[in-house]
């Protein structure tokens, strides 16, 4: 594998483990989550996918969004709605800067499809986008052994390298002030954006988590609502 295909089977492992509620809860997704909710069919699905990615100007849209799903192992196949809604969380995430020109997603998507490995600075945008994720996800303490164990379970075709890095980032103590002081400039807006779309942006707990990330990260409120805005997270400033 690779750090850049662990971060989205990261994604549809989290969502696996956390269930289509909690994503359809909180109306993120870049929007897809209540339309999600309520499809009955995966070609449903790909068609919100497919639109999501054609505003991110994705090449090949929902196709190739599905055969990057199925290239996740046989474990994310099995997943289901949850990884096309996990993996398509992700790049919505990725995608969030969208207005600024950001070509991130559209890269992963390569990258995802390519023979060729990603570049090294590829590889490490990836492995501090995860660390983002985990310690979002473990803000409100909801990650439990047996879920730990299904998300490991999910990322198991990774290399032992891989597993080292996202078991130590299970362990790691959740502290925003210190992710913040290793994301670089151009990293800001996304490990905010993985990190508001990995919660439900609809606790006590959570919405602290990001009041104290932003603020780490020196992101004001107008960049914020931008984010959610474009996201279709919940505005938590208003």
């Amino acid at each position: 594998m690779s750090f850049v295909r662990t971060l989205a089977t990261l994604a549809v492992s989290y969502a696996a483990a956390k269930g289509v509620e909690k994503f359809s809860q909180r109306g993120g997704g870049a929007g897809l989550a209540n339309s999600m909710k309520s499809a009955a069919s995966g070609a449903a699905i790909a068609s919100q996918v497919g639109a999501l990615l054609t505003r991110m100007q994705v090449p090949g849209g929902a196709d190739a969004f599905k055969e990057n799903v199925a290239m996740l192992g046989g474990r994310a196949r099995g997943a289901g709605g949850d990884a096309l809604l996990g993996l398509g969380g992700l790049m919505a995430a990725l995608g969030g800067a969208a207005w600024a020109g950001s070509g991130t997603a559209r890269d992963m998507m390569s990258a995802l499809s390519s023979s060729e490995p990603p570049s090294g600075m590829m590889e490490d945008n990836a492995k501090h986008l995860i660390r983002a994720m985990i310690q979002a996800a473990r803000c409100d303490g909801e990650i439990d052994a047996g879920e730990r164990a299904r998300i490991m379970e999910v990322l198991g075709d990774m290399s032992a390298e891989e597993q080292a890095f996202v078991e130590a980032e299970l362990a790691r103590p959740v502290d925003p002030a210190a992710l913040a002081a290793d994301t670089g400039t151009h990293q800001r807006t996304q490990v905010y954006a993985v990190s508001a779309v990995t919660t439900r942006v609809d606790t006590p707990v959570e919405i602290a988590y990001l009041d104290r990330l932003a603020a780490e990260l020196k992101l004001g409120a107008a960049a914020r609502q931008r984010i959610h805005k474009a996201m279709r997270l919940p505005q938590i400033l208003e």
